[in-house]
C-alpha cells in the first residue's frame, strides 16, 4: 500500500502490515520503562495469560539479545528471540522479534512510553514483513488479544511494584530490586 506524501512522492505505509496496541498504566514512565530493561522484571509479566518464560540469555543494549522460551498454558514451547535496535530511556524502545536470530519472518516493534499525568501511556506498534504474516499472527496466534493481555500483565506488575515502593516495602530502584536470588529467569504470568 502506498500513499502520496506532501512532497508529491510516493510514501509507503505499513498500515496493512501492523498491529497497534496501547494502554494507560498507573505507574511512572521510568518504572514502566524499567520493567523492560531487567530480565528479573520481564520474567514476571511478559506474555499472554498463563504463559511463563525461561531465559537462555539476556543483554539489554542496542545490538544485544534476549533469547528465551515462552511456555504456553497447553504445554507448547515457543522459541523466542529479541534484539534491541534503539533504546532511548525512558521514552522509546525499538526491537526485532522472531524465533531466532535468522528468522525471515521476524517482526519489528516500537514501544513508546508517554507521560499521562502520574500514569504512563505505552503504545506498542508492531510491523510484520508482509500483510499475510500480520493476518496469520492476528487470526491464528491471536496477536491482538495476546498483546492486550501482555500489557495488562505489565500494568498489574508495575502497579504493584509502584505501590510497594511508595509504602517503603519495595526497593526504590531496579538495582535494589534485583538481588542474585531475585533474578530468577523463569516466571509465571497469571
Amino acid at each position: 500500500m502506498a500513499t502520496t506524501s506532501s512532497g508529491g512522492e510516493a510514501a509507503h505505509t505499513s498500515a496493512d502490515r501492523e498491529v497497534v496496541i496501547s494502554r494507560v498504566i498507573g505507574a511512572p514512565r521510568e518504572l514502566v520503562f524499567e520493567a523492560f530493561t531487567r530480565v528479573g522484571h520481564l520474567s514476571r509479566w511478559w506474555g499472554p495469560e498463563g504463559f511463563t518464560t525461561t531465559t537462555r540469555s539476556f543483554e539489554f543494549r542496542v545490538g544485544g539479545a534476549w533469547d528465551f522460551v515462552m511456555h504456553g498454558p497447553d504445554g507448547t514451547d515457543y522459541q523466542e528471540w529479541i534484539t534491541w535496535r534503539e533504546i532511548v530511556p525512558p521514552e522509546r524502545i525499538a526491537l526485532l522479534h522472531g524465533e531466532s536470530r535468522d528468522d525471515p519472518n521476524a517482526f519489528e516493534s516500537v514501544l513508546t512510553f508517554e507521560p499521562a499525568g502520574e500514569q504512563t501511556r505505552i503504545v506498542m506498534r508492531t510491523v510484520f514483513p508482509t500483510k499475510e504474516l500480520r493476518d496469520e499472527a492476528v487470526e491464528k496466534y491471536h496477536a491482538i488479544e495476546g498483546g492486550e493481555q501482555t500489557l495488562r500483565n505489565l500494568a498489574a506488575y508495575v502497579t504493584e511494584v509502584a505501590r510497594e515502593r511508595s509504602t517503603g516495602r519495595g526497593p526504590a530502584t531496579a538495582g535494589e530490586t534485583m538481588t542474585e536470588q531475585e533474578t530468577g529467569q523463569e516466571g509465571t504470568v497469571r
